[in-house]
Parts: structure tokens; sequence; C-alpha cells
């Protein structure tokens, strides 16, 4: 091919190197896992953008409270979250032909009644082939609405864990961002892209100079006294509060949540460098997308490029966005 450009300006082609640049266009149709979202509340849409960017499985997870935040929240209100992502399952798969797998857990972010009777359930949700996690579950010093007291936490969290040993089943983590105090907002307008009224915030039930890590740790003492081995915990919404901890002092599993750096400042520079410090070997990414927040179906996919520009290998990159989570996850290949 000619080098010779009849252009009457200089272009960026006379300045280029001699050596070409081969770019990476398998990153273009790489197959990834998202190991944790709430896709089933997403739209129609939403979904079909998943499949778009060539998401090949998930973990849709069924444990929020957001969807009953203004009433007493019952164990009832739980199952009816993981019967209707089992609902959802079979026709979000025929209509976008990605694998859906599915986690259930009891989230601590309200107090919620009768957890006994959830728990006693959950035991036969466990057995279900469609189950592959259970979670997201931990300890939450935040509390919305109702306060959830920290032992009564803690004993919900490590009966799950406890379940999860019982049975053989990875148990995702909802650890704590530690986020800087943004902007003050007018009255009336909350907080800008999070759906849920957070004038009903609770004072935190764990406090101290780092309580975002301190409940990590709670959670991983926990999963020591249920007899869940660390290796099977993956650690969703990891950051740099928490990751030296979770791959420097433990066996976990991490996933960076990406799909809300708004928020929770985490991006794939974050993935990048927890790479370089430890290896690929346990981590992982997820979008965290639910129908309460503004978050990204693509921020997967665009931080595989991403990593790659960060100068992170292309085998690399599959084995933290596709053979990880299939492993960890007991995903078919």
């Amino acid at each position: 091919m000619s080098s010779n450009y009849p252009t009457r300006r200089p272009t960026d082609e006379a300045y280029l190197d001699d050596a070409s640049f081969d770019p990476p266009t398998s990153l273009l149709t790489l197959p990834w896992v998202d190991c944790h979202n709430h896709a089933h509340t997403l739209s129609f849409a939403d979904r079909e953008r998943y499949a778009v960017a060539g998401c090949r499985s998930m973990v849709m997870v069924a444990s929020g409270y957001h969807w009953t935040p203004y009433k007493p929240v019952r164990s009832e209100d739980i199952r009816y979250l993981w019967d209707d992502v089992i609902n959802r399952k079979r026709a979000i798969e025929r209509q976008h032909f990605f694998e859906t797998n599915l986690a259930l857990g009891v989230h601590t972010g309200v107090r919620i009644e009768d957890p006994d009777d959830l728990l006693a359930a959950m035991a036969d949700y466990c057995r279900l082939d469609e189950v592959v996690a259970l979670g997201e579950t931990g300890v939450t010093p935040a509390q919305h609405a109702e306060a959830w007291a920290l032992d009564e936490q803690r004993a919900v969290v490590q009966a799950q864990m406890e379940l999860a040993a019982d049975h053989d089943l990875p148990v995702i983590l909802h650890t704590p961002n530690d986020i800087d105090d943004g902007p003050s907002y007018r009255d009336g307008v909350g907080l800008p892209g999070f759906e849920s009224n957070v004038s009903l915030a609770r004072e935190p039930v764990l406090t101290g100079e780092n309580p975002a890590l301190e409940a990590v740790k709670i959670d991983v003492a926990a999963a020591a006294d249920a007899g869940l081995p660390e290796e099977r915990i993956v650690a969703s919404h990891a950051d740099p509060n928490n990751v030296d901890y979770l791959l420097g002092e433990t066996d976990c599993h991490v996933s960076f949540t990406v799909g809300y750096p708004w928020l929770t400042g985490v991006d794939a520079v974050d993935v990048a460098d927890a790479i370089r410090e430890y290896g690929p070997d346990r981590v992982m990414m997820d979008t965290d997308c639910a129908n309460i927040l503004r978050t990204d179906v693509f921020s997967v996919k665009k931080a595989i490029f991403e990593l790659y520009r960060l100068g992170i290998d292309v085998d690399t990159i599959r084995k933290v966005v596709l053979e990880n989570p299939m492993q960890v996850f007991g995903l078919d290949d």
C-alpha cells in the first residue's frame, strides 16, 4: 500500500512510526460474563444491549431490599424477589440468547422481619440447578428505613454462608464502598442517579475509622465460622479501600463494579492496578445494573477495551472477564 498521500495538509500519517499498530480485533468479539447484575429488573432494551455487547452469561442477583423500602420488609417480600427472578429467567434467555444464572440472598441494608422463615426456605432454592450462588449479602453499616442491628446482620449473613457451604455454592459478598463526601444537593432532589429516598437513611450500625473495611472483615470472619472457604467468596464492589485486604490477606475473589463510577469511583484503572499488583487469578468485573440506579450496561465491554489501553494483555483480559467467572460460578463452557 502506498504511503504517499495526496493530501494538501500534513496528516497524522506523516508522524507515525515505521512499526504498524496491530489492533486486537479479537477484543471486539470477546465474550464476557457479568457476574453480578439485576438484569431481570431492567427493560427489554437494556437486556438487548447486553446481547449486542457480547455478554455470554450473567448472574442475576435477587436479594435487594430497594423494591419494598417504605414499609416493614417481611420474608414474603424477599421470597417474591426470588420467585420473580426464577420466573423471568427462561423468558430472558429466549429473547436475548445469553445464558442467565441466579443468585438468591438476604441483603442487610434494611431490617427484615422473620428472617428465620426466609433462611428455612432458602435451603430448597439452593437445590435448584439455576441457582449458582447465594447473595448478595454482607454486613452493611449504612441502613435504610429501619436499622438492622450489627449482631443480627452478622447472624443472617453467617446463616447464608452455612447454607452455601452445605450446598457447595459461592457467596456474592456486598462490600460497602468507601465513598468521599460528595456535593450537597437541593432538598427534595435526593441523590441524582439513585431512585430511592435517601432521606430515610438511618444512623450507621458500624462506625469508626474505616467501617466499610471493618464490615468486610466481619464477613470474612463469619465465613470462617460458617465453614465456607474464602475461595468461595466473591467480594463484589471491590475498591482501593478493600482490595489490598481481600487479595493480599485472604483467598477471596474480587469483582470490580464498573457500572456506575459516578457513585463508587471505581473504573478500569482500579482493575488494572489490582491485576498488576496481585495477578489476574482472583479478579473479575461486573455491571451491577439495576432499575433504580443510573448504570451502564456497556460498562464491562468498555472496560475490556480500556484494560488493553492500560497495558493489560488480551489473554489476561479474557481470564478476568470470561474464564474466572465461568470457573468460580461453575458455568458451562
